[in-house]
């Protein structure tokens, strides 16, 4: 018997937002069956999954024509979406804080998820480079900060598609992101959902030229989430491949 999936499943399967999954249904790009005097939405299961091989995001380079960037001394093409791993307040921004202002010096769109020490930190370690304006930087719009991106999965992924397409609108070519996921977990109803957003997310991410970074501070994390977090990013092949920042 053929699965069927509700949109709400359906998008999370795909890693998009529901109004998508809607916006693709009425569209035609993805097959749909309606229901009951509602006439509620059902998708093939079989179906979510070929519109996940499909191609991506329509402005985002070919994976052979990728822009590459350096980070920690490992060349990544992007796509790229890792999670890097810290236990002092010093090893949060030194990774990222310079990613970060490498992007805006290059006029790239970038996104801080974070907020409370966490935002602080980044703020320090971003003013203290005399060639980032900070205050520039949020003004116009190249530096987008939020304390997390919604309250559940679909929340979540709405606003990252929102605000990628209005990169990819602006001409962007290469955006990046840094998401403190303690930052993040406070946003969401549980970790749970926490984790299962950041699984969804990378279906989502895969579709952009984008290059995102997913925080853990490990002190403030069980040893479960951390694994769950290691499977939940696909680009991390291995664990030497992950990045622990002392």
């Amino acid at each position: 018997m053929q699965r069927v999936l509700s949109t709400r499943q359906a998008a999370e399967r795909l890693g998009v937002s529901e109004a998508s999954v809607r916006r693709w249904s009425d569209s035609g790009r993805l097959p749909v069956q309606r229901v009951g005097k509602r006439r509620e939405r059902r998708f093939r299961a079989a179906d979510v999954d070929a519109a996940a091989q499909r191609e991506p995001a329509p402005s985002a380079p070919a994976k052979s024509g990728a822009p590459k960037l350096v980070l920690a001394g490992q060349v990544m093409s992007v796509p790229v979406h890792i999670p890097a791993f810290y236990d002092s307040d010093a090893g949060r921004v030194r990774l990222t804080a310079p990613f970060l202002a490498e992007g805006i010096k290059a006029g790239q769109p970038c996104f801080l998820i974070a907020q409370g020490e966490e935002l602080n930190s980044y703020l320090v370690a971003l003013d203290a480079d005399p060639d980032v304006d900070v205050d520039k930087a949020l003004a116009t719009g190249l530096l987008t900060v939020v304390g997390a991106p919604g309250k559940t999965v679909a929340q979540a992924l709405d606003f990252w598609e929102r605000n990628l397409w209005h990169a990819i609108d602006g001409h962007a070519t290469l955006m990046r992101a840094v998401g403190e996921m303690v930052s993040e977990r406070e946003g969401f109803e549980s970790e749970q959902e926490m984790l299962a957003y950041e699984a969804a997310f990378n279906m989502t991410a895969r579709r952009f030229p984008c290059a995102v970074i997913c925080q853990y501070d490990v002190r403030k994390f069980s040893g479960r989430a951390i694994l769950a977090a290691l499977r939940a990013h696909p680009d991390v092949l291995d664990v030497s491949l992950s990045l622990l920042i002392k």
